[in-house]
């Protein structure tokens, strides 16, 4: 396989070969597979051949590149062996396609004829199922039903056409359990025909995953059910995960796909948005609602909308607290309140390194401690004012005035106006007002009533 190299991605996401150097589906020639190493997000770029379409912007990953043979839109994927970058000192040895996990985002456009070869270069027999398509039986990748597996070194073709336009995502169906666990799936984005249908100025995709990796390894306990201790995008945990940049005034579209063993309420701060799209289609515009948050299961895909009015650092997050925190231990004892007193100090004794923690709260801002190789810390990452204390699936969408329209380097934290910022009250305080004795005539429960009264007696 070929490595990608920034050039020939820059000159647009399609590999353009001459039909007269590539013969029919029976030749020898397969398309070249081209490989991805960075972990960054990978700018997107208009379409070299076939139809039109606006690309999306897969976070912490990239479209595959593609030839057309004879009106036929060719892609090759590659299952094997990866070592991904969960976040800057961690790295995993996990399966993919085409030296990534999740593998690339598979882009067409409705109505597209399209032909996929799939390589196998793992120890044991895989396929592809191609999530939410209508296609043929025999291609729909269920190994036992639909077809045999696909061995170890051999090649098998899927050929369909693009009947839907919408969000879709493809993951194996052999031994899934086990590959599934270990990073196995990716995006397929098919685009409508007309490029100004639902048309959006950015358009963000990434997939939910989560492993079990113990700290100090690197491999995930693939028959893990429910504990998983990493809660990653696109196999990213934060800090690990880019942030989303966005033009002020932008229409945003995101696309979330859950491949997870739970559900997942993503959460957006600063805006409201409605669900556009699941991965049965567009859903109508009478159906839609405002949500901040919007509650994704196991194996479905949603796409928000919303215009970015707002400008500043907006998070972006799985609202179940312990999905946006890193290397959880399930058997750590809670310590609030327990009064260690001497008992520390006897410990240094015999364990010099030993410190107080969690007998005040959950917080480790400002601790240093030794870790296990390639682990990452419970929470992480720094933001203008300090320690984020988050780590998993988490990012920040940066809403930016004057950002060019093809712009998507991160531009750094926002600077506020003056007096826009949460400060410290530093002018006098009042004796809290407590509630009356039960049994007083006061019909309303008495508080509010109460505490205004305290209130105008001062």
């Amino acid at each position: 396989m070929s490595k990608l190299s920034r050039r020939a991605f820059l000159q647009g996401s399609a590999l353009a070969v001459s039909g007269a150097t590539v013969s029919r589906i029976g030749a020898a020639s397969l398309p070249e597979a081209v490989t991805q190493a960075s972990a960054a997000t990978q700018v997107p770029q208009t379409p070299a051949t076939g139809r039109p379409y606006h690309p999306v912007v897969t976070l912490n990953g990239w479209s595959l590149p593609w030839r057309m043979n004879h009106g036929v839109k060719e892609f090759h994927l590659v299952a094997e062996p990866v070592v991904r970058e969960i976040a800057p000192g961690m790295k995993a040895n996990l399966w993919g396609y085409n030296g990534q996990s999740p593998g690339p985002t598979i882009e067409v456009v409705e109505g597209d004829q399209v032909r996929i070869f799939v390589t196998n270069r793992l120890p044991e027999h895989t396929s592809v199922h191609w999530h939410g398509q209508r296609l043929p039986n025999g291609m729909d990748g269920i190994t036992g039903l639909t077809q045999p597996g696909i061995a170890p070194g051999k090649t098998f073709v899927y050929e369909f056409t693009a009947k839907r336009a919408g969000t879709f995502m493809y993951h194996p169906h052999a031994d899934e359990m086990l590959q599934m666990a270990m990073g196995m799936m990716g995006f397929w984005i098919t685009h409508p025909k007309d490029p100004d249908f639902m048309r959006v100025d950015r358009d963000f995709v990434f997939l939910l995953n989560a492993y079990d990796i113990e700290p100090g390894a690197a491999t995930p306990k693939v028959n893990t059910m429910t504990d998983f201790n990493l809660w990653t995008w696109n196999s990213r945990a934060f800090p690990g995960i880019d942030a989303l940049p966005v033009r002020q005034h932008d229409r945003v579209r995101i696309r979330v796909g859950n491949l997870t063993m739970t559900n997942h309420p993503i959460h957006l701060h600063g805006h409201e948005f409605v669900v556009t799209g699941t991965d049965g289609g567009w859903t109508p515009p009478v159906s839609r609602w405002p949500e901040v948050t919007a509650d994704i299961a196991v194996g479905q895909m949603r796409a928000i909308e919303f215009d970015a009015s707002e400008e500043g650092d907006w998070a972006l997050h799985c609202h179940k607290a312990h999905h946006t925190m890193n290397a959880m231990g399930h058997t750590v004892p809670t310590m609030i309140g327990v009064e260690q007193g001497d008992l520390v100090a006897r410990l240094n004794r015999l364990i010099p390194d030993y410190m107080v923690m969690g007998d005040k709260g959950g917080s480790m801002d400002g601790m240093e401690m030794p870790l296990p190789a390639n682990t990452l810390p419970m929470m992480g990452g720094s933001g203008p004012y300090g320690s984020l204390d988050m780590g998993g699936m988490f990012s920040v969408v940066k809403v930016r005035k004057n950002l060019a329209r093809n712009d998507y380097r991160d531009p750094g934290w926002y600077r506020p106006p003056p007096g826009t910022v949460a400060y410290e009250w530093r002018g006098p305080t009042q004796p809290a007002a407590s509630a009356p004795a039960s049994g007083g005539d006061d019909t309303s429960g008495g508080i509010s009533v109460d505490v205004t009264r305290k209130q105008h007696q001062h």
